[in-house]
């Protein structure tokens, strides 16, 4: 089977659900994709595939849904977790990053020695919608001067155009779009 069916299996096992969080929006729910073991583990396939010659020594994980696969690409690449969570979760001296919501601000910490400019890192989330918590992340990661940036997201809701935010200097990939 040819890779754009696989995908476009993988998108079909993706349940929407209406007005959740709230009314109008219609929420793309990977549970059922990652329930399945064959579909889980050709989404992992398919990612190691992608970065796994190119030198990647941080996985950096957006909370929260960005752990689930992150944290197993990093095992594949032989590479560290670095969790980038909401303000209040990590441990140690962090640095933030705030980003704009449609009703209001958030903002997104990393620890301050999570990275080094030696770090070949890939950022990963499940999804890039408006794109406020994937440019924070971003900008977190660049902030430590690393050596190079991919960014990657299972799901990309285009109409909302995220990635306009993104720096576009860096690669960019999303395996499935609506």
């Amino acid at each position: 089977m040819s890779e754009s069916k696989i995908i476009e299996e993988l998108k079909a096992s993706i349940r929407n659900i209406p007005d959740f969080p709230k009314p109008g929006i219609q929420f793309k729910d990977i549970t059922t994709l990652l329930q399945n073991p064959v579909y889980l583990q050709t989404l992992i396939n398919l990612l190691v595939k992608k970065y796994q010659n190119l030198g990647i020594t941080k996985v950096c994980c957006i909370e929260s849904r960005g752990f689930f696969i992150g944290s197993i690409v990093a095992y594949k690449l032989n590479a560290g977790i670095v969790p980038i969570r909401k303000p209040g979760k990590l441990p140690a001296e962090t640095i933030s990053k705030s980003f704009t919501l449609e009703y209001g601000e958030d903002s997104l910490e990393i620890h301050t020695d999570a990275l080094t400019k030696d770090d070949v890192v890939l950022m990963h989330d499940d999804l890039l919608a408006t794109g406020g918590t994937a440019e924070a992340a971003q900008n977190l990661a660049l902030d430590f001067r690393i050596a190079e940036l991919y960014m990657n997201f299972i799901i990309e809701l285009d109409f909302l155009k995220g990635r306009d935010k993104l720096n576009k200097n860096y690669d960019i990939h999303t395996l499935i779009h609506f």
